[in-house]
Formats: C-alpha cells, structure tokens, sequence
C-alpha cells in the first residue's frame, strides 16, 4: 500500500508498506456496552423492547414504539484499570474520562384516520459505540529479549549500503527516501545502524545484508507502555412504523466516524559491562482516522399482550481509513575514545509516514430478542447476537500485504455469540433495573484472549414528561499482548476491567 507526500511542518513520507494489522482490524469491528443509562443498566438487551434511543442503534423498529416525540442526552464516566503481568512482575495502570455517550432526538407522527399503518417516526441519535481511552504498562528486570532484536530481525535483507548518509544529507532526509522507495523495515534499519544499536557483519561491503545486535545483556531492565486515544462514533438515522397494533418495522442508515490512535514506548537499561550499548528507548506511534457506512433493518412483534419477538440485521461497516506514523530512537553507547564517557544518539527524524486511503469492512451482525412484559409491573429481556469475526477484511484484496492480513484474519478469528439479559421492577415513579452480557472470544485461540463477562444495574425515575436514568456497569476481560510482532516478541497478560457510570435526562416534546 503506497503513501502519499506532502510538506507541512513536518517531512512527510512515502512507502510501500501499511500501517495495520489484523488486530487493529478487530479492533475497529468491535462494539463495547454503549448508549442510554437504561439501555445500559439492563446490559443493552433491548432487541424486543424499543422506546429507547440506544435500542433503535440495535434495532431499528425501536423508534416506532415510541409513544411521543422526544430527546434524550447521556453524560458518561468511564475507568479501565489494566493489571499486567510480565516475566512475574504486576503493575497496574488506571484510566478515566469523560465524554457525552449518547444524544439523541425522535420526532412520532401519529395517523389521524383508519390507516392501519398506525404511526411512523424519525430519529437520529449518536452513540459512542468504542472507547479507545486506555493505558497499560508492563515492567520486569528480568528481560531476556530486548527491542534490538526489533530492529535487528527487520533490518536483515538490507543493503548496508542504503543506511550510510551522503554529504550533505540529513538523517531526516535519508529516513523520508527510504520511506518512499524501500518501506519500512529500510527505515528502521537506518535508526538502529545509526544509533550503534546494530552492527554490519562486513562493514565494508557496501552490499552487505546481514547485521547483529551489538547489545549484550541476560536480565534486562525494561518497561512498556502502551496508550490509546480516540473514539468510534455512530450516527443513527432512524425510520420506523407501526402497522396495526403488533407490529414494528424500521430501518438505519449508519455514519460512522473513527479517530484512533496508539502510542508504543520501549525502555531498557541494565545492559551487560562489556555492551556498548548501554541505555534503549523507542517510541512509536500509529493515528487512523476515517469514515464509514453501515445499515440495518429490523421488527419487533407483540405475541399477545405480552410476550414481545424482535429480529434485525446489521450490514458489515465500509471504512475508508488513513494511517499516519511517527518514530524515535534514542541510544546511550560508550564513546570508543573513552570507554568511561558516553554518547547519547538521538534518532528524531521528524518525518510523519502518511498512507493512502484504504478499506476495511467489518462483520455483519444478526440478533433474535424476546421480551415478557408484566403489564406495568416490569419486564423481562433477552438478546442473542451472531457476528463472524473471521469475515472481516482490509481492501483492496489485489493488495500482497492486505492479502496476508486477510488470511491471518480468517484463520486467527471466529465467530462470537453474545447474550444480554435484563430487567426492570417499575415501582410508580421508580424503576430498578439490572443486567448482565457474555460475548465470546473472537479468538479461535482463547489463550489470546478470554471471554468477555460483565453485569449492570441501575435507577430511574420519572416525573411528568422528563426522566432521569443512572447506571453502572462493568466488563472483565483478559488478553495475552505481545509487545511487537517480531523480535520482541514477549507477552504480557493482561487482565482488563471497564467500569462506566452514565447519567441520562430524557423530555417528551
């Protein structure tokens, strides 16, 4: 996948390598707990029930259950803490933040004759459908693989001749040639052999391919962070109808918009006596933004007064994507004059690796509900949802790269069932409510990732036409992260939490 070029204040590069992988990939298909205090409060298992705003983001014949027109906003916290082990060695990092989850408004026009198409509604309604916020740190001084063995395993097959700079030419500008003409694994060789990380085996064949690490080291100092920024969003365009008295059809058109973006620093001291190298640190970063599309149908029927049925379909999401990544190096090494003094090698080449636009498209989603309602006493739900991880993709498929990584998606990932059930006690102006969702991991390989688990509750209370809604809830999940792709590839794992509490007011109009 080529990049494109242009100036700004920065040096922008071009290459014929790509920024993501198939773990990004899902990433960008997966949907965490989201929406309205309500929706929320019973684990979002609203597929049979409706009336609700986050309810037409999961099935579109919601909006017509409506009785009135009306607007709803949702003020969110949520915390993620982040227990990492690695080589024995636990550290906990904890993140919050917060954000306007949901706003929404659906305007209900009612038939004032016999058409036996009772009603219609319009709606639109934004949800915050994946919070990227989230931090983990993993630290050990027991390290028995460093991140020059990173650099050392992408810079095998590169010409020595390529990472010497010519006069007058700067690290910056070598960095963006490589970038346009060689990829990246050629610029990251240039970081390390100009950082002294890595040496030639012949340094005097201008043709040589072939390099060692010059770190020595057996337990390692080394720290890892890895932050995440960012948000996707979806925008609800909502159209639905009640025929008769039982039943509900609708139908979405879905704006998505994703902003993403990761940050990998690598610190290792505590190299051996006789290293050169005697002090590492690396810092990367990856930022994807884009657009997509999806769509969705849905029905909800009332089986008696009742028992409620619901079905909908949600179509795989189109993105159009564009990545930008940065990198740095800076490497502490004894000076040859003087083995007491060191040097520091700062590698900053200023350069931003900006892609082309590229595709993915994600799972499609099918989900079967049913509802019992006990007249105004309460309710009982339940959800059911089916989504083929291993059907995702990166496009254009004609791509080489994006057709390893397509493979890898259809090998590495499964499908994933998923169960919500909830409920509400309604005690006159009072609701209670509670929840809980299981989701299985899109993993074939568990041992990557665990079984998402987690539980609701929550509070309402409603007077005249405003309603005020409260939840909390909470999902558990572990997964193995290993650090980079090659080289160092040592795993921490990763035991992560979210906890959410949401505060909805919703008016009738």
């Amino acid at each position: 996948m080529k990049k494109i070029f242009f100036s700004i204040i920065a040096t922008i590069a071009i290459s014929t390598t790509y920024a993501q992988t198939s773990s990004d990939v899902l990433r960008f298909s997966q949907e965490n707990l989201s929406g309205t205090a309500r929706f929320r409060a019973m684990s979002g298992a609203f597929g049979a029930l409706g009336g609700d705003f986050s309810a037409t983001s999961l099935n579109p014949a919601s909006g017509a259950v409506f009785a009135h027109s009306e607007v709803a906003g949702t003020l969110g916290n949520s915390s993620k803490v982040n227990d990492a082990t690695y080589f024995n060695s636990l550290r906990s990092t904890t993140d919050n933040n917060f954000d306007i989850s949901q706003a929404g408004a659906v305007f209900v026009f009612k038939s004032t004759d016999d058409n036996p198409w009772r009603k219609f509604s319009v709606g639109v309604n934004l949800d915050n459908t994946n919070d990227f916020n989230n931090q983990f740190f993993a630290a050990t001084n027991n390290a028995t693989l460093g991140i020059d063995r990173y650099f050392n395993e992408l810079a095998q097959g590169v010409p020595l001749d390529l990472l010497n700079l010519r006069d007058n030419e700067t690290l910056s500008d070598l960095y963006q040639f490589l970038g346009d003409n060689e990829g990246e694994a050629a610029q990251k060789a240039l970081l390390a052999f100009q950082g002294f990380l890595i040496d030639p085996v012949d340094d005097n064949d201008p043709d040589n391919t072939a390099y060692n690490s010059a770190a020595l080291y057996n337990n390692l100092d080394q720290q890892y962070t890895e932050t995440t920024r960012g948000y996707n969003r979806k925008f609800n365009f909502n159209f639905a109808t009640q025929y008769k008295e039982n039943l509900y059809l609708g139908i979405n058109l879905n704006s998505h918009v994703l902003d993403y973006e990761k940050i990998r620093r690598v610190s290792e001291i505590n190299f051996d006596e006789a290293s050169t190298v005697k002090e590492v640190t690396y810092e990367d970063s990856v930022f994807t933004s884009g657009t997509g599309f999806s769509l969705q149908v849905g029905a909800i029927a009332k089986v008696g007064p009742s028992l409620r049925l619901g079905a909908s379909y949600q179509s795989p999401t189109w993105y159009r994507l564009q990545d930008e990544t940065r990198e740095q190096l800076t490497v502490f090494r004894t000076d040859p004059a003087n083995a007491s003094n060191e040097i520091q090698e700062n590698l900053r080449p200023r350069v931003i690796n900006l892609f082309e636009q590229y595709r993915v498209n994600t799972p499609a989603k099918l989900t079967g509900s049913i509802a019992y309602v006990f007249d105004k006493y309460g309710l009982l739900s339940f959800d059911y949802g089916r989504k083929d991880f291993g059907s995702a993709s990166l496009r254009p498929t004609s791509d080489p790269a994006f057709q390893a990584e397509n493979t890898a998606i259809s090998n590495q990932f499964q499908v994933v069932n998923s169960y919500r059930i909830g409920g509400e006690i309604r005690l006159e102006e009072w609701s209670i409510r509670g929840g809980y969702h299981f989701e299985d991991s899109p993993f074939a390989n568990e041992a990557i990732a665990s079984d998402k688990t987690g539980f609701s509750a929550g509070l309402g209370y409603r007077f005249g036409g405003t309603r005020v809604d409260v939840s909390y809830d909470r999902t558990q999940q572990e997964f193995a992260q290993q650090l980079f792709p090659i080289g160092l590839t040592s795993v921490a794992n990763v035991d992560n939490t979210i906890s959410n509490i949401n505060l909805t007011i919703s008016w009738k109009l």
